[in-house]
């Protein structure tokens, strides 16, 4: 995972990708989201290493970052992450009233960023929310 996602051997992906995309797809649910990188990030390591990890998976991006936080979650203590602000938009928040949501992340640390997103799942009108990680 650490080759992976922080010095981006992006090959690696195909480790997990069939078997955990089936796991997505084995879910009742009507959207599958995954965890957003920030633009930073984004930059930096040229992937989203959730969507990398989603073959043969329709998933809907209408989760969004907030303006790029300057530290990274993964140099955070947990007392750090545990007080972080929201920082997700929700994007075409019309598209979840009723729906259920499956929100897709890599690693599952405190559960604050499923937390963060599931905040604003729940105001925008979702009927219900889970999710799944690769690891934890």
């Amino acid at each position: 995972m650490q080759r992976y996602k922080f010095n981006g051997d992006y090959r690696l992906r195909m480790v997990f990708q069939r078997e955990f995309s089936k796991v997505v797809n084995e879910q009742k649910t009507d959207l599958i989201v995954p965890i957003p990188v920030t633009s930073t990030t984004m930059q930096t390591r040229g992937f989203n290493q959730v969507i990398g990890l989603l073959r043969e998976v329709s998933y809907q991006p209408i989760l969004r970052t907030k303006a790029s936080s300057k530290v990274a979650q993964s140099s955070k203590t947990k007392e750090e992450r545990l007080t972080t602000k929201q920082p997700f938009i929700l994007e075409s928040p019309e598209k979840v009233i009723n729906k259920r949501i499956l929100l897709v992340d890599d690693v599952y640390t405190t559960g604050r960023t499923l937390y963060h997103a599931t905040v604003l799942f729940k105001q925008a009108g979702c009927k219900e929310i889970g999710s799944v990680s690769l690891a934890r």
